[in-house]
């Protein structure tokens, strides 16, 4: 039998007993953590192994790392820039301070970024001479150079070195062993545990994973013909010390709130929750009556919500028991103040 949700029945009901309404929208909960988005960006495989075949072939195995040579090769095929970021392990700004260090050349951590994500979008169109003749580029390939070449200094037993790594500890010759052999896979498995499968990328989709969620929201608002505001990311609104998500019908008029938040991550998902907790408190207060000036929604998602059933407790209650999935978003209208908004 289908566990009625919280917002199906009297609130009264709900504060009596919310065991099973706990258990009902938890049941709701999807995790998305296998499927991520791809997002403009995404560089496949087989193109990152072109950059990194014709960086190999324009350094001879990795014998011969010279910036002259590396630059040749990021220009006739641009991902090989981010081979070489990858070698180093470093993000883009962090590959810009320490060029800037080393190179004396000022090299904004902004550019970095955009170069990065330039070459991601068109990772095998040739580099204009503009930008392969920059000052920045020149820098930051010398450097990875020198640092390659190098391996990585002696530090105390208690910290770990960035380029204590199987392909960069004892400078060009470990590139080359791992290159010409083949690394470890012992090695490659500790590698990939400290960093995280898909770490770089995951944080680089991070905004677009909530997108679905917000997007319902959206559309179920819409297709009701129901008037909404959508805040963008930072926004300040006058008369919320917090923004909120979606204002219905709109900020001057605030008559209902929904808060859309997807989490992963347990304690990510106790501060959610704590954030529309203090939506809820916000909107009580200076109300004699005790009569809230809006009602706030909480559409949720990701399996973090559900580590914690004392969390979704606090949740269920301080919402009144307007809490929604993905998959209970086609009742949000008929369930709440947003009803009354309806003209579809």
């Amino acid at each position: 039998m289908m566990l009625k949700q919280p917002f199906e029945v009297p609130f009264s009901e709900v504060q009596a007993d919310p065991a099973p309404y706990i258990e009902a929208v938890l049941g709701s909960l999807a995790s998305e953590f296998w499927v991520m988005p791809k997002g403009n960006g995404f560089v496949d495989y087989p193109t990152f192994d072109s950059g990194y075949e014709r960086l190999k072939q324009s350094t001879k195995g990795f014998r011969d790392i010279e910036p002259e040579h590396v630059l040749q090769a990021v220009i006739d095929c641009p991902i090989s820039l981010v081979v070489l970021r990858s070698m180093l392990g470093f993000t883009p700004p962090e590959w810009a301070y320490i060029a800037g260090q080393r190179k004396g050349v000022e090299i904004p951590q902004g550019y970095a970024r955009s170069l990065d994500r330039k070459i991601r979008l068109e990772p095998l169109k040739p580099l204009g001479e503009k930008t392969a003749k920059s000052d920045r580029i020149i820098a930051m390939i010398a450097t990875a150079c020198d640092l390659l070449k190098e391996g990585f200094p002696v530090v105390s037993p208690d910290k770990v070195h960035r380029l204590d790594k199987c392909d960069t500890k004892n400078g060009s010759i470990s590139v080359q062993a791992v290159a010409d052999l083949g690394a470890p896979y012992p090695m490659l498995l500790y590698e990939r545990f400290l960093g995280r499968p898909f770490a770089g990328h995951r944080d680089s989709v991070s905004e677009l994973v909530g997108d679905p969620l917000e997007s319902g929201i959206e559309d179920v608002l819409s297709a009701a013909g129901i008037s909404f505001k959508k805040t963008k990311r930072a926004e300040n609104l006058p008369g919320f010390e917090q923004t909120p998500d979606f204002i219905v019908p709109n900020q001057f008029n605030p008559k209902v709130i929904i808060e859309a938040k997807f989490t992963e991550d347990d304690g990510t998902a106790r501060d959610k929750v704590t954030r529309i907790e203090n939506l809820v408190t916000l909107s009580l207060r200076g109300q004699p009556t005790g009569q809230p000036k809006y009602e706030v929604i909480a559409c949720i998602a990701g399996r973090g919500f559900g580590v914690r059933r004392s969390d979704m407790k606090k949740l269920i209650l301080s919402t009144k028991g307007k809490v929604f999935t993905p998959k209970t978003l086609d009742r949000l209208v008929d369930n709440s103040g947003l009803s009354l908004f309806r003209t579809k």
